[in-house]
């Protein structure tokens, strides 16, 4: 176990819950440290249920392909903490180095001195103390769980505000409504400052962050309205007030990733990046990656089980929303390459398991439910099972994806098999480990 392992498990002992959504306990830590939340680069701010990583990943692209140095905030990690802290420099930033990281997790430690705060607040501390320290010019940063009382809204100010999709996730924290989760979302709006709002999903969360924009005082440009993002004869035509670009598809695949490319140019545009060369898109876009958000697994330990001709893909997705994009993006895969889709699921017991293997009813033919053993609020597989049945879908367990694999490897294949693997960022991160292809 390494050194930031050893101080994030001693972090676990200062708050009696892993989430408690407020903002006190990190200003009293960061007065401690001298406020370094007011020493940040300009800000651009994102929040959201799905796409917040992909829409990050698409600007920071961008800027750094016109040669901007940019910081990074996200979260979950899927291997290793570190990749949710990217320290920008010229050339490409990189993840956050375990001394450096190590130093930042001594100093916020000290400076609390052993005060109630949980481990994403002290974390988020150590993160700001080296943005505040490390010169770039700009951050990109990810809320964590929902905006208003996230520990990243700590912030002043920001070059502009985003709102990815909103959809049914974490309810148990921000409320059992569409409309009262778009509300915590939209804390992170403010007055006078750009809020850009990708295109919804649901009309009920869109009213409501068009109503917390305008009572924020905050410049509204919606996607649909003011900006548009679409394919054309292969290509992503991207349109607002100020013109149009003509760019290349996005390397990250599935049309929900169009989306996100759109959003994150309106953003980079709204937030005073108007300038950035034609160039900087075409690279940016064409370039993107981002771990575990359909991304195909073509070289690793793993991909020895794949029969041959056929496809390994790892998606993240868990929630009811996360389904039908997958899934819709599945249904394009294979309308240009028809093969039998065999999923290998895993899912936490917190989120809605029968709404998200619904979406792939009359899609695939089969689903291997599998446990996620790094988790203890793991669905049982046996469950995830029966809940793939009642959707209709012929669904059994196994002990293991690796177990899962070889079954599937083992069979004689017709049409040689596209193999997915989803349910949860957790099982994404196991998977990306015991391929040994984490995160860089």
């Amino acid at each position: 176990m390494s050194s930031s392992d050893l101080l994030m498990e001693r972090f676990l002992a200062l708050h009696p819950k892993l989430i408690d959504l407020s903002l006190g306990r990190l200003m009293r830590l960061l007065d401690a440290l001298g406020n370094p939340n007011h020493r940040l680069p300009p800000v651009i701010h994102v929040a959201g249920t799905n796409g917040k990583g992909s829409t990050v990943a698409f600007m920071r692209s961008i800027l750094e392909a016109a040669g901007k140095s940019v910081h990074v905030y996200t979260s979950p990690h899927l291997v290793r903490f570190h990749e949710r802290i990217r320290l920008g420099a010229q050339g490409g930033g990189k993840l956050v180095s375990e001394p450096v990281l190590v130093d930042a997790f001594e100093r916020c430690e000290a400076a609390n001195a052993g005060q109630a705060i949980t481990v994403f607040e002290m974390t988020t501390a150590a993160a700001f103390l080296l943005f505040a320290e490390h010169p770039a010019d700009v951050l990109l940063l990810e809320v964590g769980l929902g905006g208003e009382f996230d520990a990243t809204n700590v912030i002043d100010t920001a070059l502009a505000t985003i709102i990815t999709p909103i959809s049914m996730d974490h309810s148990e924290y921000l409320g059992d409504t569409l409309t009262k989760i778009a509300s915590a979302k939209a804390g992170i709006f403010k007055r006078n400052i750009p809020a850009i709002l990708a295109q919804q999903e649901h009309p009920e969360a869109e009213a409501e962050l068009e109503r917390r924009a305008a009572r924020a005082g905050a410049r509204l440009i919606a996607s649909g309205q003011h900006f548009n993002a679409h394919e054309e004869a292969g290509r992503l035509i991207f349109q607002d007030k100020d013109g149009l670009l003509d760019l290349p598809l996005p390397r990250l695949p599935g049309r929900h990733q169009q989306a996100n490319a759109g959003t994150a140019i309106a953003a980079l545009r709204a937030a005073g990046f108007r300038d950035l060369p034609i160039s900087a898109y075409e690279q940016g876009i064409a370039t993107a990656s981002w771990p575990a958000r359909l991304q195909r697994l073509t070289h690793g330990s793993l991909t020895q089980y794949v029969p041959a001709g056929g496809e390994l893909w790892l998606d993240g997705g868990h929630n009811p929303d996360g389904g039908k994009v997958l899934a819709a993006a599945m249904r394009e895969f294979n309308q240009h390459i028809p093969r039998p889709l065999v999923m290998i699921v895993g899912m936490l017991g917190t989120k809605d398991s029968a709404a998200f293997l619904h979406a792939f009813s009359g899609l695939a033919e089969e689903v291997i439910a599998v446990p996620i053993p790094s988790q203890k609020a793991a669905r049982l597989s046996e469950e995830v099972a029966t809940l793939a049945q009642a959707s209709g879908l012929q669904a059994h367990q196994s002990e293991s994806f690796e177990s899962a694999l070889r079954e599937i490897a083992s069979r004689k294949w017709t049409i040689p098999p596209r193999i997915l693997m989803t349910g949860s960022l957790y099982l994404a991160g196991e998977i990306l480990a015991a391929n040994g292809t984490p995160p860089d």
